[in-house]
């Protein structure tokens, strides 16, 4: 199994290239599932998440060709996705295990096909993350659904029609499967309390180019017209913006001056507020963002995560590592996932002084980090130990990589090309 070695203390300075954001490169994807017009998609990252959504889709009959991007191969790739003919309605556990987003196909799959069996779904191990919103809401569109055998089995025999549904609490997954399904169902879905993430915005801003009207884009009512036809189009994946705060942290922590290609200030604003707060910069430049320290220190601030336009919970673990270098404390709240904690210990095990009460830790930030053998439980974890790595004197030795592997691409090229001393470790 491989590992990411990390010797720290090297201050990270040139260029980072933002990747398209893996968070909404993956509904995008399913979106093909709606027509057999082709779906072509601009700056997709290279991520395990996007190969195991690859062969998700292939398995229900797309067809799907990639090729290097306008930026050439490094950059992202384009991905052209067709779906003539839909060769299977089941997605099976040896694939859905890996990854939560693989059940989004269960809505557009019905819509299609009127039927539907999906496995309950996988992914990182950060607490429950229920499916009943997804069934809750497909039922409020006229579907039956029951689990059995570990599989959502959905039926709608007439199709699915149009509704109103009012989510109990934001739900990105369950509203981007509600919008997909919603594209195909008879007549008008509205779809309240719905997540306002800029990947549920490019979403809407792909499904409405292929010809599907939606009102309240960016806001959390969304009214969607079914249609039967759509058009064949070209779409481009929104950039990282947790790829974009994940960097914007690492550079702050090794006190470096980063330019962020692609970055975009707007996609993170309370990000960006909490980070100015602690003493960082960030500025708008033509080809994305700069980032350094304001006046030398970091400072301690206190984050809450929430749905967006609150602070994100993806980048929850990155913040707290940089908080560990930062003068005084900070207290760092967790409202969406009840065990994102995970990656604390680790942090300890190089120096960290966190306390952890409740959905609440307590961060008093440290002079110095110590490199150590540590273990990633979580994708967002995974990356928390790396920004600490490149901070802690000595070597970090990161073991359990195919969590960053699922969500950043080319990390240790990146950084590496920055100034870090990184490499990769076969196993």
């Amino acid at each position: 199994m491989d590992r990411i070695r990390i010797r720290g203390g090297r201050q990270l300075k040139g260029q980072i290239r933002i990747s398209g954001a893996k968070n909404a490169a993956l509904p995008l994807m399913v979106a093909s599932l709606l027509t057999d017009k082709p779906l072509t998609l601009h700056n997709v990252p290279r991520l395990a998440d996007i190969t195991t959504m690859m062969q998700l889709l292939q398995q229900h009959g797309v067809e799907i060709s990639a090729a290097a991007g306008e930026n050439g191969h490094s950059h992202g790739t384009t991905l052209v996705l067709k779906a003539s003919k839909i060769t299977s309605t089941t997605a099976p556990y040896d694939i859905v295990r890996k990854m939560r987003a693989s059940m989004l196909v269960l809505g557009v799959l019905l819509a299609r096909e009127g039927q539907a069996k999906v496995s309950l779904p996988g992914g990182c191990a950060i607490g429950a993350r229920p499916v009943d919103l997804h069934i809750a809401g497909l039922k409020a569109m006229g579907a039956e659904i029951d689990i059995d055998g570990g599989y959502m089995v959905a039926r709608a025999p007439k199709g699915l029609r149009g509704g109103r549904y009012t989510f109990p609490k934001v739900s990105v997954g369950a509203t981007e499967d509600l919008m997909i399904a919603a594209a195909l169902a008879r007549g008008t879905t509205v779809l309240d309390n719905a997540a306002r993430e800029p990947e549920i915005t490019n979403l809407a801003e792909c499904l409405s180019a292929m010809g599907v009207p939606i009102g309240g884009i960016g806001t959390e009512t969304l009214t969607i017209e079914g249609v039967t036809s759509f058009n064949a189009i070209e779409h481009a994946v929104i950039p990282d913006r947790i790829e974009t705060g994940t960097y914007a942290m690492a550079v702050a922590m090794t006190a470096g001056d980063v330019e962020l290609i692609g970055g975009r200030v707007d996609l993170i604003d309370t990000v960006a507020a909490s980070l100015r707060a602690a003493g960082v910069t960030l500025e708008d430049t033509e080809k994305g963002m700069r980032v350094h320290r304001t006046n030398g220190a970091l400072h301690g601030v206190d984050v809450m995560t929430e749905p967006f336009p609150g602070f994100p919970t993806d980048l929850q673990a990155q913040m707290m590592a940089l908080m560990t270098r930062a003068e005084g404390a900070s207290m760092i709240t967790e409202t969406i996932f009840e065990s994102r904690f995970m990656h604390v210990p680790e942090l300890a095990r190089m120096g960290a002084n966190v306390t952890i009460h409740h959905q609440s830790a307590l961060v008093r930030g440290v002079p110095k980090l110590r490199g150590a053998e540590v273990m990633a439980t979580d994708l967002r974890a995974s990356v928390s130990l790396a920004i600490a790595g490149l901070s802690a004197e000595g070597d970090t030795m990161l073991h359990r990589v195919y969590h960053l592997d699922r969500g950043f691409e080319r990390l240790e090229e990146k950084l590496s090309a920055c100034g870090a001393d990184i490499e990769r470790v076969k196993g």
